[in-house]
């Protein structure tokens, strides 16, 4: 037999493979609609496929996971697993289903193989489609046509430019799938999944050589999802469930949380004329400051050595870092260490070790590239010195890795607010909320709230374009929620916060990582998004509007029946606006219950917060 039915346990996606000349495809309908038409999958280029066994189990369970967007977990699916012969090399290729997507796996047995293969998909996706990527610290491409996308690919220089994962399709149907991987680190020898296009107007996933080993193989999960809305696949379950179980039998000394950072403060003047730099007595303020709000950590970034050779770190003469780590510690606040390779080489073999023996919480690990395996030693040596571990500057996507390694607590997939210093509008956060996140945490230092200062150009690291960076203090606030991070990083003043204590209590507040349930309720691609996040019987919401403004109406439908909540509201005003008023916001309360319904009323570039608790 060589056409096989699956479908979800819902029924409502369907799944056919067929095996045609002895080539594999597959397509796939959701609702009785074509979502994927005739596409191929293969392992060894133009190799012979001979399917020689079939089997279909369904699977229900559930799992909770150390921090994330939902504290349980379920996972339930069919499974086809297709005994292959491929090309001469035995394996199986698993095929599994969910209510919400889909997933490829490839496993070959022991034995001889070639010593180099290449695990490519195409996916034929209706004509008319729209397409949006992440392109590094800029803005995310889209939306554009596949004569666009193609154009994009076409500017390579000489080289085979490809697409970033997720790709992210908005269908004619204005239903959403994306495109993306899971489980990179159950597979060895094999880059990161890119993407490109091909002469029939299909997608295809890119040339990823695979070396090949004698022993068994398994490949990354190759992921289809598949939403109403683009924010339903921001909280999709899919690459979580598809990834590794965790690989620590000890989580206890991982904590998601806050941190407080220096990097972008730097010549910010306090009030009482002190002025922010790389020095001890700033790192004590920040010590103070986040003592007395309760946030975790703080975060030190570049600058606190030097130079780094082997085994050593020459340390810069700016601060006294033991001093910084002694009053942390008596002020009960954590510390997080960044570290970048392109400042000599410590080594990895005793780096981490290093990390763990002045008493750090965590390393923000700089600028080691999109290299997997180099990636995913980083991550189990941080994990064997009880660190977290945070990537920037370019990382491996990595989807699936927080439950793999939960001490992967984040990575700057994306334009980590004023990093890169040219991505500063609204419509380029909103489409990496909807594009980038779709692959897991973010670290992207949101919360700003001197925003007139950093506008002016008084920061040493504020927008190269002075009056660039476009937003209100209240969509900073919104934009913590909104943006899943094991670990939110803000990035202002002490002071900048305290000048706003009242609007800073929605973030003080945040139970940061430790999500029971989240919904994105609203989302249009650079247009709008409103995120709400349950913590026991709190929820908190954010919203976040494009430079037009505008209005939401959020239904509070997620609420317990019966009960009477509290809503604090954190809105801009009628005088607020992005570019000539960001800090113009305002408070208040009031009470509501299950299916009550709350404007929230956006200035252009602006935000609206709610934080929602029962009333005792």
């Amino acid at each position: 037999m060589d056409n096989f039915q699956i479908s979800s346990p819902d029924a409502s996606i369907i799944l056919d493979i067929n095996l045609i000349d002895h080539k594999l495809s597959y397509s796939v309908k959701q609702d009785g609609q074509e979502k994927l038409g005739h596409s191929t999958l293969e392992i060894f280029e133009n190799g012979k496929v001979t399917i020689l066994g079939a089997k279909e189990t369904e699977s229900d369970s559930t799992w909770k996971p150390v921090w994330g967007q939902h504290s349980s977990i379920r996972d339930h699916f069919r499974e086809l697993q297709l005994d292959i012969d491929f090309d001469g090399v035995a394996g199986k290729l698993l095929a599994r289903v969910y209510d919400e997507g889909l997933g490829f796996r490839i496993v070959l047995n022991e034995g001889e193989k070639p010593k180099e293969g290449n695990f490519k998909l195409t996916y034929k996706l209706p004509d008319g489609s729209n397409y949006y990527f992440p392109k590094g610290e800029t803005e995310p491409v889209g939306p554009v046509n596949y004569n666009g996308l193609q154009e994009v690919l076409k500017q390579g220089n000489g080289k085979k430019p490809k697409i970033s994962v997720p790709l992210l399709v908005e269908l004619k149907d204005k239903s959403y799938l994306s495109l993306l991987e899971s489980d990179l680190f159950a597979s060895t020898g094999i880059g990161s999944m890119l993407l490109g296009g091909t002469d029939q107007t299909d997608i295809v996933s890119s040339d990823n050589k695979v070396s090949m080993t004698k022993e068994e193989w398994k490949s990354p999960w190759r992921v289809i999802l598949l939403g109403k809305s683009a924010g339903d696949l921001v909280v999709n379950t899919i690459p979580v469930n598809l990834a590794t179980p965790s690989q620590l039998e000890n989580t206890d000394w991982i904590k998601p949380g806050k941190t407080l950072w220096d990097w972008r403060v730097h010549g910010y003047t306090a009030p009482d004329g002190f002025v922010y730099g790389i020095n001890t007595e700033s790192y004590f303020r920040f010590i103070d400051f986040a003592a007395e709000k309760d946030i975790r950590y703080f975060l030190i970034d570049d600058s606190w050595y030097k130079h780094a050779t082997e085994g050593h770190f020459e340390l810069s003469e700016k601060l006294d870092l033991q001093k910084v780590i002694d009053y942390a510690a008596q002020k009960g606040v954590e510390l997080i260490l960044y570290y970048d390779r392109k400042h000599g080489e410590y080594g990895d073999e005793k780096l981490f070790h290093y990390y763990n023996s002045l008493g750090m919480k965590g390393i923000k690990y700089g600028f080691m590239g999109n290299d997997v395996e180099f990636t995913k030693s980083a991550i189990q040596k941080s994990a064997e010195s009880h660190l977290l571990i945070d990537f920037h500057d370019g990382p491996v996507p990595f989807t699936g890795i927080s439950r793999t390694f939960p001490n992967a607590i984040t990575r700057e997939y994306c334009h980590a607010q004023q990093d890169s210093r040219r991505a500063f509008t609204p419509e380029s956060f909103i489409k990496m909320a909807l594009i980038n996140a779709i692959t897991g945490p973010l670290d992207m230092n949101n919360g700003n709230f001197d925003l007139t200062g950093i506008n002016s150009g008084l920061r040493q690291k504020g927008p190269k374009e002075t009056n660039s960076y476009v937003s209100t203090v209240v969509s900073e606030a919104a934009r913590t929620v909104v943006i899943f991070s094991g670990l939110v990083c803000i990035p202002d003043a002490p002071e900048a916060y305290a000048a706003k204590a009242d609007l800073f209590e929605f973030i003080q507040k945040l139970p940061v990582g430790k999500w029971d349930e989240s919904h994105v309720l609203h989302s249009n691609i650079s247009e709008y998004i409103s995120t709400a996040r349950r913590h026991g019987e709190e929820w908190f919401v954010g919203s976040v509007y494009s430079q037009k403004g505008g209005t939401l109406d959020i239904s509070l439908d997620f609420l317990e029946e019966g009960k009477q909540y509290e809503v604090t509201l954190y809105e801009d005003t009628a005088e607020t606006h992005g570019k000539t008023n960001p800090e113009a916001y305002q408070i208040r309360t009031q009470n509501a219950k299950k299916g009550d319904l709350i404007k929230a009323v956006m200035a252009p570039g602006g935000g609206h917060c709610m934080w929602i608790k029962p009333v005792e």
